[in-house]
């Protein structure tokens, strides 16, 4: 993470690639998840990985909530967009921060996660912070079952003046192993001027048996919510886990 320029050096395009209001759809399958399962009331949550917020954004009018995330300008941008919630730096495979919530939210920040090891760490972070019977809800970009392999994404956006178009190609270079490339190119035009960036991000690329069964493992008893997507095989699923043991 600390060598993605997305994250980085280009983090102050985050809300021009990727706006807030472009994740109220999404945000509202996650309150039905809440309120299904943990009922009325201002219940608190912690959202690890939280990035800029923007999914968060659309969930802070019901319930209060902290954040961590790994970045520190990610996490100043959530800071921005939800100044009532609590933020903390840390990895979502070892941040310890001494305190018990409702629910724990990991949104596309679990692709990040390479290995089984690295998601069994994070399922167990979410689990010290829940209490008996609380919430984990979980989206990943892709999971294996419906992963192809040389995928090809492009969207643009354009605020206050920025114009982003974002190219990214999916490669599985070696399917014996659970990680993929995400190979993006950013074309970015601001103050009249045009410049190309590349970023590799590396993500964690799983079945949908193995997430249930390292849930499982984790002491979860896990249900699977389809979820929309946008159309282009990503970010169509939501693992749901209450903590039972």
């Amino acid at each position: 993470m600390r060598d993605i320029l997305l994250y980085n050096e280009l983090a102050y395009l985050w809300p021009v690639i990727s706006p807030p209001d472009t994740y109220a759809g999404e945000a509202a399958h996650w309150r039905e998840a809440l309120r299904g399962r943990l009922g009325p009331g201002r219940h608190r949550l912690l959202e690890l990985g939280v990035g800029g917020g923007h999914n968060l954004s659309h969930l802070t009018a019901e319930f209060d909530a902290a954040a961590v995330d790994i970045s520190p300008r990610m996490l100043e941008l959530s800071r921005r967009l939800n100044p009532s919630v609590e933020h903390y730096l840390g990895d979502m495979r070892d941040v310890r921060l001494g305190q018990v919530f409702d629910g724990v939210l990991i949104h596309d920040a679990i692709s990040y996660m390479q290995t089984e090891d690295d998601l069994r760490a994070a399922f167990a972070t979410a689990r010290v912070h829940l209490r008996p019977g609380g919430l984990l809800l979980v989206a990943p970009d892709l999971v294996r079952d419906t992963f192809r392999h040389g995928m090809r994404l492009r969207w643009d956006s354009w605020r206050d003046g920025v114009e982003v178009i974002i190219e990214e190609a999916i490669y599985d270079s070696d399917p014996c192993d659970t990680m993929v490339e995400s190979h993006f190119t950013y074309t970015i035009t601001e103050r009249g001027a045009r410049r190309v960036e590349r970023d590799v991000h590396v993500t964690g690329l799983f079945s949908i048996a193995v997430w249930f069964s390292l849930l499982e493992e984790a002491g979860f008893e896990a249900e699977l919510i389809p979820l929309p997507g946008d159309g282009d095989g990503c970010g169509e699923q939501l693992f749901c886990g209450v903590l039972v043991r």
